[in-house]
């Protein structure tokens, strides 16, 4: 490929757990957090595999450092990135999150790398975003999939939020927003 990089700088790591709770407490004992729960993420669509998907999720979020630290517990079977993940049932690192400025765009532009969307769609908030298959690239492995998440004032505010309650964040109130 060269020195051309097809993906901008992580900004997060996206762990899929079995238990949120739990997850977000081991974090919060290394000195990660405050944690965001969203106990249930609204969707305005969403597509898997190029079909409809309508499935129960949580999520919460926390910085460490210049990283974001996403945990994901889908709270049902409904077949997605997340239950297909080989190690869902134990947990681990699912995807790696970028920022962009149009998910449609940077869509196009992997897809003449021969990368493509596996789901994709946007929240009740108007958050665009798409995970596509670096993880099943020749030599790819768990872990190695890509969130693109599109930019805009209402996302770019929320992780402001969330960057900023962990700066010198003492211990209190470890989860917020439920």
């Amino acid at each position: 490929m060269g020195g051309t990089t097809l993906f901008g700088p992580v900004m997060q790591l996206g762990f899929v757990v079995p238990d949120l709770e739990a997850a977000a407490r081991h974090w919060v004992s290394l000195g990660v957090g405050p944690f965001y729960v969203l106990d249930r993420v609204e969707f305005a669509e969403c597509h898997y595999q190029h079909k409809p998907v309508d499935f129960h999720m949580s999520v919460a979020l926390a910085q460490w450092g210049a990283v974001q630290v996403e945990l994901i517990q889908q709270r049902d079977d409904v077949p997605t990135i997340y239950t297909d993940f080989p190690l869902a049932r134990q947990g681990g690192l699912q995807h790696l999150g970028v920022m962009v400025d149009s998910v449609d765009d940077q869509l196009k532009r992997l897809e003449r790398a021969g990368i493509r969307s596996v789901q994709a769609g946007s929240t009740t908030a108007g958050t665009r975003f798409a995970y596509v298959d670096t993880d099943r690239l020749p030599g790819a492995h768990p872990g190695g999939m890509i969130e693109l998440i599109e930019r805009s004032p209402a996302i770019e505010a929320y992780f402001e939020r969330v960057r900023r309650a962990a700066e010198g964040w003492d211990g209190a109130r470890p989860l917020r927003g439920r």
